[in-house]
């Protein structure tokens, strides 16, 4: 087995992938790129946001959040927290920001009065603006931007505050393979043609919604969750794709580039995934939901980039803080949140401060205390041979618990499956998650260790 810390090249894409994002803490990837959330407030038991700035201001390695509007409370609410604010325009506004003299008020009225201490980034007009087939409201968005941008300019704000706008993959005409990907026909060159040269011209992000999660069937639920998967091979390019999102998103690019825009950002505005849904919901729930966040935060900032755009971190904003309450449709729709109401985690990705995470957990250990992995006594034999399997193809040096190895004896499924996951535990970062293995391990405090068989701790 490759040692530990080295890329193991020899290995298929999809496990050398999944191996390279195992390596990558969570909080080591938030700490070296953006990871953002979305604070929608559709729910009438949501804590004020002077709390919420504060929770996530202290108790959070999040540096980013998008707002769906400009309310002054919250805007004052993260006066002097230094995270990074996206605020948004709402649709039915476009219209008018046409004007000049109106956008020069709306800076006027809703952002001057808040920069000195509130750190707003971008501002953001509409959303999914191209998608909602209104060809008026689809005409006024570069302009509306452009006037937003020179109203900018003359308060001196253009290098500090960004304009763009987020937008849906309906914006594709063709997204499978990523390699094929381009705009819809009629707004190709009419309206991402000029949103793009703006977006260059002012140094600003292309901004994008991609849900895996809406993309997602029973038989591609372990693409789509960054799980162990063969892999998906685009044709026309010989890349191995062995994640969802990095489909979307090549697509994406693919489209960019047919108009010749391959160096403008891309900022993931919006992707999250349910904790819960209804029986027709496929993978609407709490393991689902854990796993593709937990991956997601360490994929967006580890670096890898996807297969066409390598080695880029993307900023990138999770959907979203809260579970809302108020938002209609199907459940899933109300259970996208990271945290209930009261700011405890709907489950655990990493992000919460150690000493928070301490706090939150339901038997906290004492943080020097000596904790191992092993699986729980009634785990399904089958299952602990296939997690066996996957912790040894993602670097984990596996030998002991082979034939003359100082654990292979009991040579048994519970035996060799305590060892490795111990081992994948203590090697990446000893987070709760890292010992949850599909709901068969368990964190211990008795040491495991026997005769020459140590256990790491």
């Amino acid at each position: 087995m490759p040692a530990i810390g080295r890329t193991p090249t020899a290995m298929p894409a999809a496990i050398r992938t999944l191996w390279i994002l195992s390596t990558v803490s969570i909080l080591e990837a938030v700490g070296g790129s953006g990871i953002g959330v979305n604070y929608g407030k559709l729910g009438n038991n949501l804590p004020p946001p002077a709390q919420v700035a504060q929770f996530l201001a202290r108790n959070t390695v999040i540096d980013r959040v998008k707002l769906f509007d400009t309310d002054p409370a919250t805007l004052q609410a993260f006066d002097n927290t230094d995270l990074a604010i996206d605020v948004t325009i709402s649709n039915d506004l476009i219209p008018n920001l046409t004007n000049l003299s109106f956008a020069k008020y709306w800076i006027q009225a809703n952002i001057l009065p808040y920069i000195a201490a509130t750190n707003i980034t971008r501002i953001l007009v509409g959303n999914e603006v191209v998608s909602a087939a209104d060809k008026s409201l689809i005409a006024s968005l570069v302009p509306a931007m452009q006037n937003l941008h020179t109203a900018l300019v003359g308060a001196s704000l253009q290098h500090k505050i960004k304009v763009s706008s987020p937008h849906s993959l309906g914006i594709l005409a063709a997204s499978a393979p990523p390699s094929v990907g381009r705009f819809q026909d009629g707004y190709d060159t009419a309206v991402m043609k000029p949103l793009l040269t703006f977006l260059r011209a002012t140094g600003s992000p292309f901004m994008v919604n991609p849900y895996p999660f809406f993309g997602s069937t029973r038989d591609t639920l372990d693409y789509a969750l960054f799980r162990l998967n063969s892999g998906v091979v685009d044709d026309n390019t010989g890349l191995t794709y062995t994640n969802m999102l990095d489909a979307q998103l090549d697509a994406i690019f693919s489209a960019m580039k047919l108009l010749g825009f391959t160096d403008v950002e891309i900022v993931v505005a919006e992707t999250g995934w349910p904790s819960m849904g209804d029986a027709w919901e496929v993978g609407a729930d709490m393991d689902s939901a854990r796993d593709y966040n937990k991956n997601l935060v360490r994929h967006a900032a580890s670096g890898i980039g996807t297969p066409l755009m390598p080695n880029r971190t993307f900023d990138t904003y999770i959907f979203s803080l809260f579970n809302e309450n108020l938002k209609p449709g199907p459940t899933s729709e109300r259970n996208f949140g990271l945290f209930y109401p009261n700011m405890t985690p709907v489950y655990d990705i990493g992000i919460l401060r150690t000493e928070q995470a301490r706090d939150q957990q339901v038997k906290p250990m004492a943080s020097d205390a000596k904790r191992w992995c092993v699986p729980k006594p009634d785990a399904d034999v089958m299952s602990l041979q296939e997690k066996i399997e996957y912790v040894c193809a993602q670097g984990i040096d596996c030998n002991p618990i082979r034939p003359g190895g100082a654990c292979y004896r009991p040579d048994t499924a519970q035996g060799h499956a305590a060892y490795v996951m111990n081992e994948y535990y203590q090697s990446f970062g000893r987070n709760s998650f890292d010992c949850d293995f599909g709901q068969t391990g368990v964190i211990s405090t008795i040491d495991p260790s026997y005769g020459n068989c140590i256990y790491r701790s």
